[in-house]
């Protein structure tokens, strides 16, 4: 199994400044982390298509865009680092057309979760609805191309997927749809990779073969699990990074097993959580000044409409975050991030 640390792990340079691209698209599937824009066309709370967010997106296409940050995501930098546009669209944004989704598109929706329910409890697309969209560009795609060239674009384009965070934030640990009365926590992790093998699995069928997949991050030193943490302190949560970490490990045995059962599957792990944790302890390797609130507002638990242009303590400068909401990374982060993702890529195509 190729499994990536993302903290130790670099993209090459030339590869990076490579005029042709060596990818024919960029595919995203998953949550708020990736999500470019997809929820601001459904009927939903949860939305960032507003100041501040966007703030420091000054290139075309910019602005308040809603991604959840004052900038670009993950995706948006491994699509420009593999040669492609600086920004992935989303795949519900009406100002983009099948044209600019042939090589790149996004199927992401904030708040959403391996677990069916755990879209529901905002009212976000479910998994399942990503993958139906993904069938629905399929069709476009051939559509516009012919389907042949579609195919190629399919198989050989890279795979971006990031999810599992809310499940257990927005689901499991608010009690509000009932698996904490089905599952113990343990039990829980498991029917959560279950369904990500199940996620993966459809999207091999339909002819995905280089793919990502993000483990879980420190999901307990988010600012807002912080905030709510005050009883211990007000520093992370080690309850919840202890079963980030041990999702983790199931995770990894997880793809070791869809690599060795599907034919051609490039599929590989990418460990966020390291990553995550060494930079919240080294802040200084990136010039942090701050990683534990977020930029906006007061950084300890606004997220969405409270993260609005009229909090007048929202910081000048991003930069010196790790985090722009209570939930959220920085651009800055989201970029150093994005390079150890951009060599997995890279790497799938050896």
């Amino acid at each position: 199994m190729l499994v990536v640390d993302a903290a130790t792990a670099t993209a090459s340079p030339s590869a990076s400044a490579k005029k042709k691209p060596v990818v024919p698209a960029v595919i995203v599937f998953g949550d708020s982390t990736v999500d470019t824009g997809n929820n601001n066309a459904i009927n939903t709370v949860l939305k960032s298509n507003f100041p501040p967010y966007g703030r420091d997106l000054h290139i075309p296409g910019g602005g308040a865009t809603g991604r959840f940050c004052n900038g670009r995501l993950p995706p948006d930098f491994v699509s420009e680092a593999l040669g492609l546009p600086p920004l992935v669209p989303a795949y519900l944004d009406p100002a983009y057309s099948i044209q600019d989704f042939a090589t790149g598109v996004v199927f992401a929706s904030a708040g959403t979760g391996l677990d069916n329910r755990t879209a529901s409890v905002l009212a976000v697309l479910p998994l399942l609805k990503e993958v139906e969209y993904f069938k629905e560009y399929q069709q476009r795609l051939a559509k516009y191309v012919g389907p042949d060239r579609a195919k190629h674009i399919v198989s050989n384009a890279a795979y971006i997927v990031s999810v599992g965070t809310n499940d257990f934030l927005e689901n499991y640990y608010l009690m509000v749809t009932g698996r904490f009365l089905e599952f113990s926590v343990g039990e829980y992790s498991d029917f959560l990779v279950a369904r990500a093998e199940e996620f993966l699995t459809s999207i091999y069928k339909l002819g995905a073969r280089r793919v990502t997949f993000a483990g879980l991050p420190a999901i307990g030193c988010v600012p807002l699990e912080r905030t709510l943490n005050v009883l211990r302190g007000g520093g992370c949560n080690e309850e919840y990074n202890k079963v980030a970490r041990e999702y983790n490990v199931k995770v990894k045995a997880m793809i070791a097993r869809l690599r060795a059962k599907l034919k051609g599957f490039r599929l590989a792990y990418i460990n966020i959580y390291d990553a995550m944790v060494d930079l919240i302890d080294h802040p200084e390797k990136l010039g942090l000044e701050n990683v534990s609130e977020g930029c906006c507002a007061t950084g300890k638990v606004e997220m969405g409409y409270l993260c609005n242009d009229v909090c007048p303590l929202t910081c000048d400068n991003a930069d010196k975050y790790f985090f722009w909401d209570s939930f959220h990374p920085t651009e800055k982060v989201n970029r150093f991030f994005s390079k150890r993702t951009t060599a997995v890529c890279l790497s799938l195509l050896r």
